[in-house]
């Protein structure tokens, strides 16, 4: 079944704000990088892949249901400031604008009747709570190490050891 140009306009812009994202977590890894934190850096960058990945599933949907996707315009990131937390926080603040932005494509979808759309944007739903709680806890583990570098340079070698499709 195809989907409505409603539908179809509001997954186009979720595509994009999913790509918006990877860049996003791009630019985060590059401060990181800078700050000569590589572990987070590269957290970051898996991260970032993951975004794209995200995109890449919207679009097959899209495509499946015989529609053409328009990825709009990507507005360059922010340089999220000098700090671990700062980079952190603006993941976090990231992934709940996904996550609201995923939750209003779902009732849309519901509002427009399309039932076929209700799988995909459940698993993205699972997957933002899993997003959020991840960032949630490095976070909260990043306020109780402070300025401490011993537990910063911890931090960064367990984030570090993230392997790419594993949270």
């Amino acid at each position: 079944m195809k989907l409505n140009d409603t539908l179809a306009k509001a997954f186009s812009e979720q595509i994009t704000l999913e790509i918006e994202s990877s860049v996003a977590y791009l630019q985060l890894a590059i401060a990181l990088e800078d700050a000569n934190l590589p572990g987070m850096a590269s957290w970051m960058r898996i991260q970032s892949g993951e975004e794209r990945d995200h995109a890449a599933k919207f679009i097959q949907h899209v495509t499946d249901r015989g529609n053409r996707p328009q990825i709009g315009d990507i507005p360059a990131p922010a340089d999220p400031g000098p700090t671990v937390v700062a980079a952190f926080e603006a993941s976090l603040a990231h992934e709940r604008n996904v996550s609201d932005s995923i939750r209003a494509l779902y009732r849309l979808a519901l509002a427009e009747g399309d039932i076929d759309s209700l799988p995909l944007l459940s698993w993205f739903i699972e997957e933002q709570i899993e997003e959020e709680s991840t960032v949630s806890e490095i976070l909260g583990r990043l306020h109780l190490i402070g300025e401490d570098g011993p537990g910063l340079l911890r931090l960064d070698g367990e984030l570090g050891a993230r392997v790419p499709g594993t949270e």
